[in-house]
């Protein structure tokens, strides 16, 4: 791993976090955002200790069948991966959408399905609008607006993109957006899990990548989200599962998430997203060079990544450092 947060300018997304600067983008306003995580913020002890519990419980009954899940298969990293995530568990940075509270659970394959304590899950993804942070004017392809229309607080080169550490069950909680899409590909989150290394100046150094994969959604779920504010600001053709050229048709083993609307009758208020991932802990898979993940559209930068990064105390709130 190799990125650099010590560096000190201030992009203009940048000042308008560190002044306490709030502004919403596409009619969905970040208090919102806020407010429907409200439960994992303000978070009891009680409730702490009942979660720990009941995930310990899922994962006890899991490997007492002896039914451990199928391997995760690994897949591209894409175009778009950037070294030096932050630790955190909060990504968005002001980004607008739709709420999406994501849990993850790593576990041995090989092992009964124990869970892997201290596993590093990376993840990053797109914008609402198919734009990735470090490749803000690579085209979404279809009509969008400019990223830098969105009016967020969001730091070009850093947002929507973050680690956290398994705990004791392997689970991983992130705050995030349902992401946009961009063409060829359909709607996806990609995904590392790494082992052996530690958290260092607000990212994680060292150890190896056991795991390189995506993370899918429902096709019905993802059209009902685009026709939302602000996903509708980008129209064109968007590619369903069946025509995806990752994404195998093996559902959960193949990275399709289990979603649950936060309510029903309101989309808008958000999603929470689910799924195991059953790893080696021996095996290495980077993802890079693996294909199959499609190429930037057009626009994409090269050379180095961005520079700029904020250091870890200098994250967008409370929440987002962990």
């Amino acid at each position: 791993m190799t990125g650099n947060h010590r560096h000190t300018n201030i992009t203009r997304r940048r000042a308008l976090v560190v002044t306490g600067g709030t502004v919403a983008a596409g009619g969905l306003a970040v208090t919102g955002y806020q407010s429907a995580f409200a439960d994992t913020t303000t978070e009891t002890t009680a409730t702490a200790e009942a979660t720990a519990t009941a995930e310990a419980t899922a994962t006890a009954a899991a490997t007492s069948t002896g039914a451990c899940m199928t391997l995760m298969s690994s897949v591209t990293e894409g175009p778009y991966y950037l070294d030096g995530a932050l630790v955190r568990k909060d990504i968005t940075e002001g980004k607008s959408g739709v709420p999406l509270t994501l849990r993850l659970t790593v576990v041995d394959a090989t092992d009964g399905c124990t869970p892997v304590k201290g596993a590093a899950v990376e993840i990053w993804h797109c914008d609402a609008w198919g734009y990735y942070s470090g490749y803000t004017t690579a085209n979404p392809g279809g009509s969008a607006p400019a990223e830098s229309e969105d009016g967020s607080t969001a730091n070009d080169s850093t947002y929507l993109r973050g680690y956290q550490i398994a705990n004791a069950n392997g689970v991983v909680k992130f705050e995030t957006i349902f992401p946009g899409w961009y063409t060829p590909r359909t709607c996806h989150i990609h995904v590392k899990v790494h082992t052996g290394g530690e958290k260092e100046d607000g990212t994680y150094e060292g150890g190896k990548v056991n795991y390189t994969g995506q993370l899918f959604f429902d096709d019905t779920i993802a059209e009902e989200i685009f026709a939302l504010e602000p996903y509708s600001r980008h129209s064109g053709s968007y590619t369903t599962l069946d025509n995806d050229m990752v994404y195998d048709g093996g559902g959960a083993s193949s990275g399709l998430l289990t979603l649950k609307a936060v309510h029903k009758a309101d989309p808008s208020k958000g999603y929470k997203g689910s799924l195991s991932l059953a790893i080696d802990p021996d095996a290495e898979n980077t993802g890079a060079g693996s294909g199959g993940g499609g190429t930037p559209p057009s626009g994409v930068p090269t050379g180095a990544p961005p520079s700029g990064a904020p250091s870890e105390s200098a994250a967008p709130s409370a929440s987002a450092a962990s």
